[in-house]
């Protein structure tokens, strides 16, 4: 039976308050501030390879030296997969700051800001010590307390009083709003610093603004009266070298519009590549001061004193002069408020980044992003940005509340659950995303037009709602990698379905184009072609080159021959059909999914009405080699032939309806007689010693059948007990005899009940397949089993290895991780559909 364990068991054992804070939800993520993580993982690299392994791939090892030294030593560029440095793990992170594609900024769940994406794709990890908030506490005129709200000691700025007791405070995670609560120790006040960004289901305007609200709620449960300011310290920069490269400066700024007033400090940084200006600020409904510019090294005594002398800063007026080379600057702004005894009041602060031109790293052309359109393109929108953030917030709340609170109401959900489901969403804006405006030149198209079966040059839709963009993984760095959004693409189906929609049209494009440039793809050692026409590319390029533009930066596998990419856009184009009933979609991409099954033909060999697997790892398990048919290319592919079937129905073209419909009745045959053993689908038809393993991902066709409204009647591609029984296997199996039934589903067992450890991918635990592997359990009628599946990754990850907010594509039983931060984990949001898969309307806001 289900286990209905506390919602935050260890993470908050250290806890010795017991305030609750003001206005904290009942779910979410929560840890108390003072926690340590037990267990402290590495990150899997090239050392990791069994020697097995190394003797079957010492070509593409040698291969990869090879280009991995070209890269980083002569070309001085980032590789989009780095085997020799991978990130180590740090536990630290918290919710990211900020709304879709115009950059963020990560704060740890302790309060530092510690992870910068500014240039879009390009992460920077760096806490920078200075960014704090203070708090300081004054009755009948004296400063009685003051005390930066960090639980570090750093041996800089040593004039600050630091280290605040983490044992009394704890945060509290609900994406996209965070609180931390801050009970202060012999002061009778309790202090809630809540964290909201605009992140808005269906909403296309502010949820792309670059910004993010604190609200300090302040509670004094005295019998006499404080003055309370809260100060707000930032450094001009992200602590990247460039900091201190000269010519940054910051000035005091004040803006009234429509009633209301906004003043704060502006920190220009002016780097030759995408320079941008921060900006913190708050309404001047209460007692606002500022320190336009200091130095962040050394005691910072003044600083300090300033504030404790009376809670407010001297406010200079005038900009700073520009830094020195190799000197830094940072600023502060202050905010106080009298609070009754008994009572209560609260402080807000903005804090804005206008970075509203863009290069990528090729810095061959300048992209705007997407909330220029509201903001213009001019670099002076800081002000303006934070004015509107100040005064809408609220607004968003109101709309977050109403979008959460279906679930969080619904008590048969269990806590974790809408800790997941809420939280994992976080990777929509901090998956080094970017959304920018379709340049007025720009032709999508891939050079085919509407009337020649292919598209428009641009789209009405990319028009509208610009172009859209998420890295596989903050570590895999390549935009839109197809194989792994056709997992994490239902978050944005559901809640921002325009952008997954321009999506697909940029993925449609780029599948009637081609580049015949010849390169090397390192797993083979043979040239082909960097584009062949009418597949799906792999990915839509790197950040560190210039996407869009140039495709497939993946270059381990000539991806012209993967068996899944083809047949996941078609699956994609059908439901996203299915969830929007949006018919010029369906009419735009009919041609385009009949010349890629027409391409993906000719992997069935024999005719059967199946197609084949290459005897190499040619799909997403891309280190896993499938040899025939196979239970995961198999299974989508008769997924995908039953799509075509509807697709061509709803098109009125009954030729095509008969020709696919023949194939299905053909290929469901081959399949269960090359596949079905009498309890679950064999991983694949080689007959090879281990073609029989167990499979957790052999149900992937019948899923995004499920979750488009197929699967049964005239439109099944599988019969419903042979996926139960399945099921069934892949959950006593790859679930409850692996890792005591406490780490969801491994990839690959064998059917003895020991792990297949025939790849480093078949005995790796994939988060996002755990997701949608749950779903399927759960439209299938297996809800304890499919909870108890999702909830061994959910606790593994955010309670056990310190992975909030970074969650990997995968982990072994013991020792290691891949791949940080990773994209398929969105695929939680499939737990949500019902079985008959049409998400309720208020889930999607």
């Amino acid at each position: 039976p289900f286990e209905r364990r506390a919602p935050f068991p260890e993470l908050m054992s250290r806890y010795v308050s017991l305030e609750l804070g003001y206005g904290v939800p009942k779910d979410g993520w929560r840890i108390c501030l003072a926690h340590e993580f037990k267990e402290k993982r590495k990150p899997f690299q090239a050392k990791d390879v069994s020697l097995s392994n190394i003797v079957e791939h010492i070509g593409l090892g040698v291969r990869y030296l090879k280009w991995w030294y070209k890269k980083t030593q002569i070309e001085k560029k980032a590789p989009f997969i780095d085997m020799f440095r991978a990130i180590p793990l740090r536990q630290i992170y918290g919710a990211p700051l900020g709304g879709i594609g115009g950059g963020t900024i990560t704060r740890g769940w302790r309060g530092e800001f510690c992870r910068w994406q500014l240039n879009p794709g390009m992460y920077h990890y760096k806490t920078v010590i200075a960014n704090q908030f203070t708090v300081c506490l004054r009755r009948g005129g004296q400063t009685v307390y003051q005390q930066v709200l960090s639980v570090e000691r750093p041996p800089t700025l040593q004039g600050w009083n630091w280290g605040y007791c983490g044992e009394y405070a704890f945060y509290h995670a609900l994406y996209p709003r965070a609180w931390t609560v801050y009970p202060l120790p012999g002061q009778n006040v309790t202090l809630t610093c809540r964290q909201v960004s605009p992140v808005i289901p269906h909403d296309y305007q502010d949820s792309s603004l670059p910004v993010a609200v604190f609200v300090w709620d302040i509670e004094n449960k005295n019998d006499y009266p404080l003055d309370v300011s809260i100060m707000l310290t930032m450094v001009n920069g992200s602590g990247h070298k460039d900091d201190k490269s000269g010519g940054h400066w910051n000035e005091p700024f004040h803006l009234e519009k429509a009633g209301e007033s906004v003043s704060g400090v502006l920190l220009h940084h002016c780097t030759t590549v995408n320079p941008y200006t921060l900006c913190m600020a708050a309404r001047e409904q209460v007692d606002i001061s500022h320190q336009t510019a200091f130095s962040p090294k050394g005691t910072c005594g003044v600083l300090w004193g300033d504030l404790i002398a009376d809670g407010r800063l001297d406010s200079p007026t005038g900009s700073s002069p520009p830094t020195q080379k190799g000197e830094k600057v940072a600023a502060a702004l202050a905010v106080g408020c009298p609070v009754p005894a008994q009572g209560h009041n609260d402080l807000e602060f903005s804090l804005a980044w206008d970075m509203p031109n863009i290069t990528f790293g090729s810095r061959e052309r300048e992209h705007v992003r997407r909330y220029t359109r509201f903001f213009g393109t001019k670099a002076d929108a800081a002000p303006s940005l934070s004015h509107h953030a100040l005064t809408h917030y609220r607004l968003w709340e109101r709309s977050i509340e109403e979008w959460q609170r279906p679930i969080l109401q619904d008590s048969s959900l269990p806590s974790w659950y809408k800790s997941a489901l809420f939280n994992e969403l976080y990777f929509v804006v901090d998956g080094g995303t970017v959304w920018t405006e379709l340049p007025e030149d720009s032709d999508v198209s891939g050079g085919l037009r509407s009337e020649d079966g292919g598209l428009p040059a641009q789209p009405a839709i990319i028009k509208e709602y610009g172009r859209f963009a998420y890295l596989e993984g903050q570590e895999y760095r390549m935009y839109n990698t197809y194989d792994v959004h056709f997992y994490a693409s239902f978050a944005l189906i559901m809640l921002w379905p325009k952008l997954a929609l321009s999506l697909q049209y940029d993925i449609a494009g780029s599948v009637v184009s081609c580049d015949p440039t010849e390169r090397l793809h390192l797993m083979s050692g043979r040239n082909s072609p960097v584009k062949v026409k009418n597949v799906v590319p792999h990915d839509i390029g790197d950040p560190d080159d210039e996407p869009w533009q140039r495709v497939n930066a993946y270059l381990i596998h000539d991806t012209a021959d993967w068996k899944d990419l083809n047949l996941k856009f078609v699956l994609q184009v059908y439901r996203d059909f299915h969830l929007t009933q949006d018919t010029q979609y369906l009419q735009d991409m009919w041609p385009i999914c009949q010349a890629v099954m027409e391409s993906e033909m000719k992997f069935d060999t024999d005719g059967d009405g199946l197609i084949e697997n290459s005897g190499y790892a040619d799909q997403t398990y891309d280190g896993w080699t499938a040899t025939g048919p196979s239970a995961y290319c198999g299974g989508l592919w008769l997924a995908s032939v039953c799509v075509m079937c509807k697709m061509a129905r709803l098109v009125n073209n009954e030729a095509a309806f008969h020709r696919f419909r023949d194939i299905l009745d053909r290929g469901s045959a081959a399949f269960d007689k090359l596949l079905w053993n009498g309890q679950y689908y064999n991983y694949d038809s080689s007959g090879q010693d281990l073609s029989n393993s167990v499979m957790s991902d052999q149900c992937a066709g019948q899923w995004f059948l499920r979750a488009s409204g197929l699967g049964d009647g005239q439109f099944q591609a599988f019969p419903k007990e042979k996926i139960c029984s399945a099921l069934k296997s892949v959950f006593d199996l790859n679930v409850m005899s692996f890792a005591g039934g406490q780490m969801g589903a491994v990839n690959g067992m064998r059917p003895e009940g020991v792990p297949d450890h025939s790849s480093v991918q078949s005995d790796e635990v994939w988060i996002g397949v755990v997701y949608g592997l749950a779903a399927i359990m759960i439209h299938e009628g297996m809800l304890e089993e499919g909870l108890r599946t999702a909830e061994g990754c959910y606790r593994t990850v955010w309670e056990r290895l310190g992975m909030a907010f970074q969650t990997p594509e995968a982990y072994c039983e013991k020792g290691i991780y891949r791949s940080l931060a990773y994209m398929r984990p969105l695929k939680n949001a499939t737990m949500l559909c019902p079985a008959e898969c049409v998400p309720g309307p208020d889930w999607c806001g």
